[in-house]
């Protein structure tokens, strides 16, 4: 396999309609191209008039088939399925609604709810030809008023040994059917006061070292297939990078520190946070270099049919030039297959 099909693994891309079209660009990335994954979403947010990829139960059914028999390798079929406000597969477009994360935490009914939650969500999802959901969300809830994360209901709770206990039960059912769970988003992005969607988001001054417990009993526990870093600058970690670009927060702290040698992941690289502030090439290479194994470019913030080929030239041009190291590539190929070669393939629903 030449360079540009290993590195096409490593990625997840989003794409436009409900089918896959003979001749079209995405029937090329995935048969051709090789690439890692796509990500599916229920709306098209750069024009309004289209569906999204989500219109239906069999439809969608019908789509991760068409997307699993092209692919030349077994590829990573993910959402967004959190519950309340993030849910990709929802009850307007028939599929069951779930409960938010803080409807769960805070629930009287205990942890015996986020189990029948998470159950029915990870039964939905393998049913469906889902393998991969970007969830739980394990940021503590510190900031009531933080914009993207306490606002939307999408934290467990503001205590630790809460969002563990949840977060495990939630892992727990997505394995029993074969559906990949994220941890996100590392290294925490409860406590911040602005949304990396929209622009540069700084925690220096409200992070916590107690953010991190979260992932590290989950990984002492052996029960974290992803983890997904959040596009957050935290000078007391690293004075230069946002975690998705910093080695010291990949390698040093989450590796090293934390012990979790699996798959690390961006969130979506078409976010303000990280197109305000690097152009492409560097974005991509400097992420791979410190420690990534997988870039997320939604194509849905932005749209553009040939993004996947883009970025694949500007890695093997970043290779050539020194900004990222061949053998790196080949670490987070091997992490990848290795997750991969465990999941995908095991019989859902």
């Amino acid at each position: 396999m030449d360079l540009e099909k290993k590195i096409g693994e490593l990625f997840i891309v989003g794409f436009q309609g409900t089918t896959i079209e003979p001749g079209s660009q995405i029937e090329n990335d995935l048969a051709q191209k090789n690439l890692g994954g796509v990500v599916l979403f229920d709306r098209c947010l750069t024009n309004p008039i289209l569906p999204g990829n989500i219109e239906s139960p069999d439809q969608l059914k019908i789509l991760t088939s068409a997307i699993n028999n092209l692919a030349a390798t077994p590829p990573f079929i993910s959402v967004d399925q959190e519950g309340g406000l993030v849910q990709r597969l929802g009850q307007r477009n028939g599929f069951l609604g779930s409960a938010s994360a803080a409807e769960m935490g805070h629930s009287p009914k205990g942890i015996a709810f986020t189990e029948l939650q998470a159950e029915a969500t990870a039964k939905m999802l393998g049913q469906a030809g889902i393998n991969t959901n970007f969830a739980p969300v394990v940021d503590l809830d510190i900031n009531a008023e933080n914009p993207i994360i306490g606002k939307l209901g999408r934290s467990f709770s503001d205590k630790p040994d809460i969002v563990i206990r949840h977060a495990e039960s939630w892992i727990r059912c997505h394995r029993e059917h074969s559906v990949i769970s994220c941890l996100k988003h590392f290294p925490g992005h409860g406590s911040s006061t602005s949304d990396s969607h929209l622009g540069f988001v700084d925690i220096s001054a409200t992070w916590d070292e107690h953010e991190l417990m979260p992932y590290q009993e989950l990984i002492s526990k052996g029960l974290v297939d992803m983890i997904m870093t959040g596009h957050l600058f935290n000078r007391l970690l690293d004075p230069v990078f946002p975690a998705t670009l910093s080695a010291t927060t990949i390698q040093d702290l989450l590796r090293q520190k934390l012990g979790f040698d699996g798959v690390v992941l961006t969130d979506d690289m078409q976010m303000k946070a990280i197109t305000s502030r690097y152009d492409f090439q560097e974005a991509l290479c400097q992420s791979f270099a410190a420690g990534i194994d997988i870039i997320v470019i939604g194509n849905n913030l932005e749209y553009d049919p040939l993004i996947f080929q883009k970025a694949v030239r500007a890695v093997c041009q970043g290779v050539r030039q020194g900004m990222v190291a061949e053998s790196r590539l080949y670490d987070a190929l091997q992490r990848v297959r290795t997750l991969k070669q465990f999941f995908i393939g095991k019989s859902n629903g």
